[in-house]
């Protein structure tokens, strides 16, 4: 009797933490053959990458400042996709994320003290990247609009806004970079190595700031919402069948305008870490592409917290262990770590599955079909 593996539900520790990890050892795999063809040894290159990533202080608050972008623009990609919507817009929406912390440090940093001000900028963040993604939401909902080609849409408009602000509006007088004038400090998230130095434990300055604890705190919040609130329920019920949804009294429009908007303010909180965090100032390109990566890190991590955390630190390796092996070894250049970091979101992502049916197999030697439950 032949079985259909793909309705074979696995446990969460194969579903989201083996089969990932066996989908970035085979990416891993070809990137040394790679690398092998341009005579680099790959065990040499895989050390060196680790080193930059971990192998000091200064290079792990790298690997860690990256990473807490990675995990609110997964966050973001997974909430939208339980509710079966596919976010491409979280570049734009953290992008006008960054312009509400700015118009509000603008108007307010001379006069409200930190403890206002921080609090104030983190829920700006928030509503103005739920707002960009609340438009896009509502034409799907009401006028049918495809919500991959809207957000795409606003993914060039957020940008074109934030250009014209800041070279017509924003920017500082006096001079030519398009950005604005610096925040007072009483605006500015603390560095991780001033907050570790208050305990007396001594670190290299890095961009790594507190954003990185409100990413996991939202980690937490993402993970009650979906599977432990009514609305979570709505969220994925909707996703599986709207069909189903209706018939249960829910109501599908609500669900897809709620889980948008979510999904936007998460991606607007990478403003968090980069404008309130690190450059304390509002700047073009300051979202350098996070969003797009984020839809990788949610498919690699199963859209779950959890995974998406483990596979934001992946990225962050990669992004910070690869621009040491580029500056290490001069034939790796940075256009190779990006392949390399193509061939990971390639079977992590649109070949994601094509390990199950082997994992599943393997799995029912170990426990009888009859005792499985299918999905």
């Amino acid at each position: 009797m032949s079985i259909n593996t793909s309705s074979i539900p696995l446990p969460a520790w194969l579903e989201i933490g083996l089969i990932p990890v066996l989908n970035i050892i085979v990416a891993l795999f070809f990137a040394g053959l790679i690398m092998l063809a341009i005579g680099v040894n790959p065990i040499e290159a895989v050390g060196i990458m680790i080193n930059g990533a971990f192998g000091y202080d200064e290079a792990i608050g790298y690997t860690l400042y990256y990473t807490t972008n990675f995990i609110f623009t997964g966050l973001a990609v997974a909430v939208a996709f339980h509710a079966n919507l596919f976010n491409i817009g979280g570049e734009g929406q953290a992008y006008i994320g960054g312009l509400g912390v700015g118009l509000v440090f603008l108007l307010l940093d001379k006069y409200l003290p930190m403890i206002l001000l921080i609090p104030l900028g983190i829920l700006a963040a928030g509503l103005f990247g739920a707002a960009w993604a609340f438009i896009p939401a509502w034409l799907q909902a009401h006028r049918g609009s495809h919500i991959v080609i809207t957000t795409i849409m606003f993914n060039f408009i957020a940008s074109s806004i934030m250009v014209y602000l800041l070279v017509n509006v924003l920017i500082k007088p006096g001079q030519m970079s398009p950005e604005t004038r610096q925040f007072d400090e009483s605006a500015w998230l603390p560095f991780m190595h001033d907050v570790l130095g208050w305990f007396g434990m001594e670190v290299t300055r890095s961009p790594l700031n507190l954003s990185l604890v409100f990413a996991l705190i939202c980690c937490v919040l993402v993970w009650i919402y979906i599977w432990r609130t009514r609305w979570g329920y709505e969220l994925r019920t909707a996703g599986q069948s709207e069909a189903a949804a209706r018939y249960a009294g829910i109501r599908p429009k609500t669900v897809i305008i709620t889980a948008m908007c979510v999904s936007g303010a998460l991606a607007g909180f990478v403003a968090v870490n980069e404008i309130m965090g690190v450059h304390h100032r509002l700047l073009l390109n300051f979202t350098a592409g996070y969003g797009f990566t984020g839809i990788a890190v949610s498919l690699m991590g199963r859209n779950h917290p959890v995974g998406i955390v483990m596979a934001s630190l992946l990225f962050g390796v990669l992004y910070q262990g690869g621009a040491e092996l580029a500056f290490e070894i001069p034939t790796i250049t940075r256009e190779m770590v990006v392949a390399i970091q193509g061939l990971i979101i390639l079977f992590s992502g649109a070949l994601a599955l094509m390990l199950r049916p082997w994992v599943v197999q393997l799995y029912l030697k170990f426990k009888p079909v009859d005792e499985v439950v299918p999905a």
